[in-house]
């Protein structure tokens, strides 16, 4: 009886099992078939072109697309709509969601949804390309995203985040979109590994976004950059901030932001590396500013930010403020224009350095004076500036400057 018992359990678990996997082809019914799929099943798409307009899916599902099927949208409504929990979506190249300024259609929308997972995919021509709105724990990874409008008007964002909490978007590529990622209202989320370029606008914009953390991205060639407003205790550690050039251009902008820290980034070749508006208890350690325009930006009403261990190397101008007070500490940094000595050997200047050059505040009035950079006339006027400050802020000095360039990776 006990066997009998067992091999009947045994057959409907095989059947269960059955059901729950099912195989679909481009000459299916794809609607007819996910709509009376089973709760909780995995459906695979075979290989081939799908043409579909807005798929819907209301229940926890698993599709999974063999040798990435491709599918197309009409190119006026959203390819795949998610209004479910437990949803996961991978292995599908995904074109021609259409552009639309009220419906802002994306080629994966999650809505109201949580504990999915969008990953493997290739997203291409399409307005927005994942875009999450009020969903939660949620993970995206591993996507290449693409897009190749030619103004912000018309381009959507790569991923899309508006008021959800416990994403993490990891290792995705996002090329060509209006703003590579985009997050508005988001908490406790963590974007890592991510490779953002030629996008329109920013490669990484957020706003009012609490505690959240970018570690080990590429932000290279966008628009204008990166820019993060609005928001507190935001840790961006390891990452890229490389080519991002144009008059209002920066590495990274921070505006209004506190208890932040910014740590082992790397800034190179920007128009201007960081620029500080409005911010305060921002901690910015072992960072490389390298070649940039403007290492960084220090704006009058940023106050309460620590400056330590930085290497400033080959910048046309280390540190720009528009005060002639100073309220933050800069300290223990390496500036490759440090001509001091160290006479005890214990790897500090003997003589503080003055990061802001007069000549830099020039600049700042009158952009046609940069053909004189290079001119021994400007060197006798910063050499009498860092003796007698006139327009420079007296106070703002690194009174223990490293004589070595610092290694950020320990």
């Amino acid at each position: 009886m006990k066997n009998f018992i067992y091999i009947l359990l045994l057959i409907v678990s095989s059947n269960i099992h059955t059901q729950s996997r099912i195989i679909i082809t481009p000459s299916d019914n794809v609607v007819k078939i996910l709509e009376g799929a089973p709760e909780g099943s995995t459906i695979i798409f075979k290989s081939g072109i799908y043409k579909v307009n807005n798929i819907r899916i209301n229940k926890s599902l698993s599709i999974e697309g063999e040798n990435y099927p491709v599918l197309q949208g009409n190119k006026k409504d959203e390819v795949l709509t998610i209004k479910a929990n437990k949803v996961t979506v991978k292995g599908f190249k995904i074109t021609d969601a259409g552009i639309s300024y009220r419906q802002e259609n994306a080629a994966i929308k999650l809505v109201e949804s949580s504990d999915c997972i969008i990953e493997n995919n290739i997203l291409e021509n399409n307005f927005f390309g994942i875009y999450l709105s009020k969903s939660y724990n949620c993970v995206i990874r591993n996507n290449y995203l693409e897009a190749s409008n030619k103004t912000e008007t018309s381009s959507g964002n790569g991923i899309h985040l508006w008021y959800s909490k416990g994403i993490t978007i990891e290792g995705n590529t996002i090329i060509g979109h209006r703003d590579g990622i985009y997050f508005e209202f988001v908490m406790h989320s963590l974007i890592k590994n991510n490779f953002s370029k030629f996008n329109l606008r920013y490669g990484l914009h957020f706003m009012f976004s609490d505690s959240c953390s970018y570690i080990n991205n590429t932000f290279e060639s966008n628009g204008a950059g990166v820019a993060v407003m609005y928001t507190k205790n935001v840790t961006m550690k390891q990452n890229k901030f490389i080519n991002n050039w144009g008059a209002a251009s920066f590495g990274v902008l921070l505006k209004d932001l506190t208890d932040c820290l910014i740590e082992k980034n790397h800034f190179e070749k920007n128009t201007n590396g960081l620029y500080l508006e409005g911010c305060s208890r921002i901690t910015v350690r072992m960072n490389n500013f390298i070649s940039n325009g403007w290492g960084i930006k220090l704006m009058a009403n940023s106050m309460n930010n620590y400056f330590y261990r930085n290497n400033f190397i080959t910048n046309s101008f280390d540190i720009l403020t528009n005060s002639r007070n100073n309220f933050n500490d800069f300290s223990g940094n390496y500036w490759s224009r440090y001509n001091g000595y160290d006479l005890n050997k214990d790897g500090i200047g003997d003589v503080a350095f003055r990061p802001v050059k007069m000549f830099s505040v020039i600049v700042e009035r009158q952009q046609a004076s940069m053909i004189l950079i290079n001119s021994l006339f400007i060197e006798l006027l910063n050499l009498t500036e860092s003796v007698i400050p006139s327009l420079t802020p007296v106070d703002l000095v690194d009174n223990k400057p490293s004589i070595y360039q610092i290694n950020i990776n320990r």
